[in-house]
């Protein structure tokens, strides 16, 4: 045994103004009497004749004498050597992906005994070594920069918590090696069940890699699949699936809650390494959030380890399509192109009947513009001469030249060099920009009027070769991604966790704010109509509102799941790769650090001050209790 601060002994020292003190001091016992008259005498006596008193055997002057010795021990911090995993200057990577909530660990979950692992490196760090303790969740979190300080790094490791998304290593092993350029002397912990994903084809970090395995079951069942599908004129469908990732089969039963009533609960087995797809042949009629869960039959044997992905969400009739009507004298062209686009649902209709009643996001009208326009955005092809109150159609001009097409983000993928056309009508508007061009006027313009978005494509589809060229549905769908969404959230109601996502803001709404589902609410700052929410680190739903003026004009429920067969599958692996690397469990190494004890030198002194302060306060039946314990020591 060694001692890192021996200078603290000369605190021994102050053993020797303790034992004057009893020296010096008189010590009388209290007696209650009726009169002093017949004692002053001897007192007077006694003062007299020993101004010093004998040293006597004392209980209190030996604990308080030992408590001096602990503690004069303890500030000198006396240390034996010991094997560590690693010394110089270590990165400790803590694995706090989803797959570390598992609870087959005898301290807890995976997470703590990660943080148990890592608090026995820090006691048994040298006097040179410095560490840094990175928290691998979705983004890496440096906990601690380099530092010696044990306290500093048993904090940062006690307040650590998991997560529940997938583990970002590329970015941990990343930063960690930044941590090689510096130093010599490096070297990698990292505490993990295995489960890195992608990061096995990164090549091994400078330095010297350790890996700490936890976790020792492989027993999970988790939702893999939550998702339903809304088809115009048909019921809404779900889509669900159960995976059991562990090693025997497992009874589980399967329930469905419709806005927090339970709609159905069904028993299943799921077999060992397979997945089963819940039969649900109907759904509510009406909706706004699907609740799936699992639990274990009563009666099973079997023990699901990691229970966060047990459930699922997801939102009634959230199919995010935009509904376009088309108002066309049978160009089946565009009403072929719109059918096939991806979120899109398409409804026809004929231009010498009155407009519909029913609201759509976007209204195409080929050919003709009526007096009344529908609500929403538009989509104007071939529009007739003249103003019809939104922009100018000029005159028919058959040369058409020289196209050119803008650099405009909606045109990043529309080419017109190939395309031919034999006439088009020279259209302007004060609100819109042009994005295709040709010499006399322009072929597309588009912007926003009047809280809706309008492009309008001068010529007729039947006078150009566009119509057979794959830049048509190109051009098509730049135009409908760029349309204002039906819904603030547009095809966002369904994200993984630690997804972002954007929000757009219409009309005269000013200010947003997200409900999480631990009841938290974040507001959400930007400027302009976008706003960017990227706080999705727990599954469930979220409630989007938006305000105008401080009110509450538009809500919208999204879900959050895990859905993440690397988490679910907490399979621990005793080995990890990294490139052609393998590094294996840590079992035996050339290095070796510091094992100090002062703060048990230091909680046995605060022990021995109670027992002290509790004889003080008992002094008088000290004796009586010594002379109990000989006698019961003597019988013994």
């Amino acid at each position: 045994m060694s001692l890192l601060t021996p200078l603290a002994l000369i605190g021994l020292a102050l053993t020797i103004p303790i034992l004057l003190l009893y020296m010096l001091r008189l010590r009388r016992r209290e007696i209650v009497i009726s009169s002093t008259f017949l004692w002053s005498q001897v007192l007077q006596d006694r003062e007299a004749n020993t101004p010093w008193q004998k040293l006597r055997r004392n209980f209190l002057l030996l604990l308080q004498l030992l408590i001096l010795l602990l503690l004069v021990l303890a500030l000198a911090r006396p240390f034996i050597i010991v094997p560590a995993v690693s010394a110089g200057q270590i990165a400790l990577l803590i694995d706090a992906s989803a797959s570390m909530n598992a609870t087959d660990s005898a301290v807890g979950t995976r997470f703590d005994d990660a943080k148990a692992r890592a608090l026995e490196i820090v006691e048994t760090m040298g006097a040179d070594d410095a560490m840094t303790v990175i928290r691998v969740a979705g983004v890496p979190e440096v906990l601690t920069a380099y530092t010696a300080d044990r306290a500093a790094l048993r904090t940062a490791i006690q307040n650590a918590a998991p997560s529940f998304a997938r583990a970002d290593w590329n970015a941990a092993l990343t930063l960690a090696a930044a941590g090689a350029l510096a130093a010599d002397d490096f070297s990698a912990v990292i505490i993990s069940d295995g489960g890195i994903g992608d990061a096995a084809r990164l090549p091994a970090i400078p330095g010297t890699l350790s890996y700490i395995p936890v976790g020792t079951s492989a027993e999970n069942v988790a939702i893999t699949a939550l998702a339903t599908r809304a088809l115009p004129g048909d019921a809404p469908q779900l889509f669900a699936q159960i995976t059991n990732y562990g090693t025997t089969d497992a009874d589980v039963i399967f329930s469905l809650r419709a806005d927090g009533e339970l709609f159905m609960g069904e028993e299943y087995t799921i077999p060992a390494g397979g997945t089963v797809a819940p039969d649900i042949s109907s759904l509510p009629e009406s909706y706004t959030a699907l609740e799936a869960a699992l639990t274990i039959s009563a009666d099973s044997a079997y023990v699901d380890q990691l229970v966060s992905d047990n459930s699922a969400w997801t939102i009634g009739g959230a199919s995010g399509a935009r509904r376009v009507l088309l108002l066309t004298s049978g160009n089946l062209f565009l009403e072929q192109v719109l059918r096939i686009l991806p979120g899109v649902q398409t409804f026809v209709g004929d231009p010498a009947r009155p407009l519909p009643a029913q609201t759509f996001d976007v209204t195409v009208l080929d050919g003709f513009v009526p007096a009344q326009l529908p609500n929403g955005d538009l989509l104007v092809i071939n529009p007739p001469s003249g103003y019809n109150g939104l922009f100018s159609v000029g005159a028919e001009q058959e040369s058409v030249s020289n196209i050119r097409v803008s650099d405009d983000p909606r045109m990043a993928l529309v080419d017109f060099a190939d395309v031919n056309i034999r006439a088009f009508k020279p259209t302007t508007a004060d609100w819109a920009q042009p994005l295709i061009e040709a010499d006399g006027g322009t072929l597309l313009i588009a912007g926003d009027i009047a809280d809706r978005q309008v492009a309008v494509l001068t010529f007729n589809l039947a006078d150009s070769d566009l119509p057979l060229q794959i830049t048509f549905p190109v051009l098509i769908a730049s135009l409908m991604d760029w349309y204002r969404p039906p819904s603030a959230l547009a095809d966002q109601t369904a994200l993984h966790v630690g997804d972002g996502l954007t929000i757009r803001l219409a009309g005269d709404q000013d200010a947003a704010r997200v409900i999480a589902p631990d009841g938290l609410t974040r507001d959400l700052s930007g400027v302009g109509a976008e706003r960017y929410f990227g706080a999705t680190d727990a599954p469930g739903l979220y409630l989007l509102e938006l305000l105008t003026g401080g009110d509450v004009t538009e809500t919208a429920a999204f879900a959050v799941n895990g859905f993440d067969a690397g988490e679910s599958d907490i399979t621990p692996r005793a080995e990890i790769t990294l490139g052609s690397t393998v590094v294996g469990r840590v079992e035996e190494s050339d290095e070796f650090g510091q094992q100090e004890f002062w703060s048990w030198l230091a909680l046995l002194a605060l022990v021995i001050l109670l027992i002290e302060w509790w004889a003080y306060h008992r002094r008088d039946n000290v004796p009586t209790i010594l002379r109990s314990f000989r006698r019961e020591a003597a019988r013994a």
